[in-house]
């Protein structure tokens, strides 16, 4: 098959909703970091109806001006009940955040919570501990594998490098973000609030596994129209029963 052949067996395939990796271009290009290569990915559980939030919030805006810091955005429900309905939120991120308590062994689960690289955990508005989280080399805040990521007209291309040690595999995942979304809130804890929210993850594609050996992997952007989304995280994470450590990221434009 010639290469053009292959490039439209491709593009046919992503245009159903897959994301294939491809061993034979994994081969023939090594994928690089981009551009202030991400070193830590932060992400904020939050609601709308929790008092304590809203410095949460404007310490992930802050966040995400550092271009090696990749600060996300995950709206809970479990708040829903004092009586406003979080327009943002998803049973998913409740989910999420619960399993990465399960898999810490900590059962901690509380709002603003934020979780560093799949590992850490702290007070999602203690500053100094996010950044002592975000700071630490070797630990929670570490980032081995590369990923190159490029927003195509019709599709996302996606590069994952190679493990620097055998036998490690993980899943990919795109994260549509909303780069901002601004909530009046009415009722609640917040009532009579305007908060901004930065980078809100709209939903959790898998794109496909990893196996420790670079791939190369496309997804239609027709995932981001769909989510009512503006941009994309893309996230390598380990799993085992549940989020493990995230090995590798990229962001998509204006993140």
């Amino acid at each position: 098959m010639t290469r053009a052949a292959l490039h439209r067996l491709l593009a046919g395939l992503a245009a159903c909703g897959l994301g294939l990796p491809g061993p034979a271009r994994a081969q023939e290009v090594a994928p690089r970091a981009q551009d202030g290569a991400p070193r830590a990915v932060v992400e904020l559980f939050t609601s709308q109806g929790c008092s304590a939030c809203p410095p949460a919030d404007r310490l992930v805006t802050e966040l995400a001006r550092d271009p090696g810091v990749i600060a996300l955005t995950l709206p809970v429900t479990y708040w829903d009940y004092l009586g406003w309905k979080d327009t943002l939120a998803s049973t998913s991120f409740t989910a999420r955040q619960r399993a990465y308590a399960s898999m810490r062994g900590d059962r901690q689960v509380f709002t603003p919570q934020a979780v560093i690289n799949g590992a850490a955990t702290v007070v999602g508005s203690d500053r100094a501990a996010l950044e002592r989280s975000i700071r630490e080399p070797g630990t929670a805040a570490s980032l081995p594998v590369a990923i190159h990521s490029e927003a195509a007209p019709d599709r996302i291309l996606i590069d994952v490098g190679a493990a620097r040690e055998a036998g490690r595999s993980a899943e990919v995942w795109l994260l549509p973000v909303a780069r901002a979304r601004e909530v009046a809130i009415g009722r609640g804890e917040n009532r009579g609030r305007t908060v901004t929210y930065r980078n809100v993850v709209r939903g959790m594609h898998h794109v496909g596994p990893w196996r420790g050996v670079a791939a190369h992997y496309e997804v239609p952007r027709t995932a981001l129209a769909a989510a009512d989304a503006d941009s994309y995280v893309v996230v390598l994470q380990a799993e085992n029963s549940g989020p493990g450590r995230i090995l590798g990221a990229a962001k998509g434009p204006g993140l």
